[in-house]
């Protein structure tokens, strides 16, 4: 590592330019094929502990009878409830009066029509069907201390391809998730490492968990009512930096097709917040997963389900999740790539969780787009026209709009939020009252800052993709709050500037230093080694002509 030190104030910004190391950065978006998020049906919404073998086999069959399946989704995912006993060995057996002929039957039965079964355990000792439904089968009947035995049983004799691990069990003991879940996943891979595993924490539980499972939880339990949507994709919204590489942020089952169904609380959702719903779980690349009872799901809710053009949002070969590139009032603008890492197409989507219209003027050069660009309306599958400049349109209240976008160039980035920023400490579960965070700020660009940053080497900020067109000399201006005694450590492909004195209060301030950045994508740390670093806010780049 290099390291250079410079002593800053807000007044004094003129710095000698310097070189940078140059990095190489590897993409493995070009170098594999990144597996999609599942798509698929789970039996917790619509029937809790309340299943059967022949309600799962019909809802399988329905799958096929519906579409569904040849729409991709392909899982088949048994939740809480099927257990019965353990015996004096520990195996377990299955509910006699809900599963009379075992598991392997409805593994097999769904594997008959080209699709992949699911099954559920409990990281700790009890399920949460035990602790919330009453269901005394679930006492004792999470994997906590039956690994290997479960292991087999459900992978090798059994033949179930999925698993979502609850944590009401482990929650109550006062477990540790990283070691639990880790600990799961290795004596998983000792029968079978192609399981897809699914951590049911309720939060984002670390940046660890891209490790052992291929999707994870980030928020409780969802309903079907706006309310509840509204709070998860509120949770979702700053996580984009933890999804990728055939790894993702799951927001839960869906609650399309319900109506006043108690189960899952709520009274359903109206068509226009179902569209926001399903839309929004595609650009954001959470799982889909159906948790109605197929045999009451409305047609245009099976429709909207089967569009073929959300859908590809979701699957799009690049894995990624959208984040948020604009917010503005109460309206938030996501994009992402699709197709084609840096190309000339992009997804789009115009959010309004509020209780009111919310109009929306989006400049075409935030999203990294200069002349003209072509619109298409996914959700209706109709070409909107070409624009210029901006896009502008005023939603309802608890709706979306989801666009396909194709400018003529690609524009070179100037503004990285800080809310778009890896953060390797991060966790949602909020063990730790000074653990680094994404907080709101009303005054900062966007609204969000990182604050809790520095106090240690580990505990950065991390921008892995800025990119150059060419590469060469830049101005980077840092916007931050609570400055007043703290340093900054910026370290551009190794190359480490330190700053010190920064401002004399904790409102909002700048600083602005020379970076050199290699032609590319680069990568970009703050932090502070030994102390708490600034808040903050996000950074823009100008290339020194």
């Amino acid at each position: 590592m290099k390291n250079r030190f410079y002593i800053l104030t807000a007044t004094a910004l003129s710095l000698l330019c310097f070189s940078c190391t140059k990095t190489q950065v590897a993409h493995s978006e070009n170098e594999k094929t990144i597996t999609p998020p599942i798509m698929g049906w789970s039996s917790w919404n619509a029937f809790r502990v309340d299943i059967s073998e022949d309600i799962i086999k019909h809802q399988a069959d329905l799958m096929v009878e519906k579409g569904l399946k040849d729409a991709g989704y392909h899982y088949i995912n048994v939740d809480d409830g099927f257990f019965g006993k353990r015996d004096d060995n520990g195996i377990m057996f299955t509910n006699e009066k809900r599963f009379p002929n075992g598991m392997k039957p409805v593994a097999d039965h769904i594997h008959s029509l080209g699709m992949k079964a699911g099954i559920y355990t409990d990281a700790g000792n009890n399920t949460c069907g035990s602790i919330w439904d009453n269901d005394l089968a679930g006492v004792g009947a999470g994997i906590y201390g039956h690994e290997p035995q479960d292991a087999q049983l459900y992978f090798g004799d059994w033949g179930f391809d999925f698993i979502k691990i609850d944590y009401c069990g482990g929650d109550v003991l006062g477990l540790d998730e990283e070691e639990r879940y880790t600990s799961i996943r290795n004596s998983i891979d000792k029968v079978n490492k192609n399981v897809s595993v699914n951590i049911c924490r309720w939060a984002f539980p670390g940046t660890w968990a891209k490790d052992v499972a291929t999707s994870w939880r980030i928020s409780g339990d969802i309903n079907a009512h706006w309310g509840s949507l509204k709070y998860v994709v509120r949770k979702n919204l700053y996580l984009s930096a933890y999804a990728g590489n055939g790894h993702y942020n799951d927001m839960d089952m869906m609650v399309i097709g319900f109506r006043d169904n108690s189960k899952v609380g709520g009274k359903g959702l109206t068509p226009t917040e179902e569209e926001a719903h399903f839309g929004l779980w595609c650009i954001m690349s959470s799982p889909l997963l159906i948790g109605c009872n197929l045999e009451n799901l409305p047609d245009s809710s099976l429709q909207l389900l089967t569009n073929k053009e959300l859908i590809a949002l979701n699957q799009d070969p690049l894995g990624l999740q959208a984040y948020v590139a604009q917010h503005e009032n109460e309206g938030y603008v996501l994009v992402k790539d699709i197709e084609q890492k840096r190309g000339n197409v992009r997804a789009v989507a115009l959010y309004n969780p509020s209780d009111t219209l919310c109009s929306f003027s989006v400049p075409f050069t935030s999203l990294e787009f200069g002349g003209n660009v072509k619109v298409r309306d996914l959700a209706r599958q109709n070409d909107l026209g070409n624009f210029s400049d901006v896009f502008e349109r005023t939603l309802p209240p608890h709706s979306a709009m989801f666009l396909r976008m194709e400018g003529e160039t690609r524009l070179e980035p100037t503004l990285y939020e800080a809310e778009w920023a890896y953060l390797p400490l991060f966790n949602d579960l909020g063990k730790n009252p000074k653990g680094i965070i994404y907080a709101h700020d009303k005054d900062a660009s966007g609204k969000m800052k990182i604050g809790f940053l520095g106090g240690k080497p580990e505990n950065y900020a991390e921008w892995r993709e800025v990119y150059s067109t060419d590469g060469g000399r830049y101005q980077m201006t840092i916007q931050y709050s609570h400055g007043k005694g703290r340093q900054l450590e910026v370290d551009i492909n190794g190359v480490i500037t330190k700053i010190a004195a920064l401002g004399e209060d904790e409102k909002h301030s700048q600083i602005t230093i020379p970076v050199e950045l290699k032609a590319g994508y680069n990568t970009i740390r703050m932090g502070n080694s030994y102390n708490w670093a600034p808040d903050i806010d996000c950074f823009t780049l100008t290339k020194v002509l």
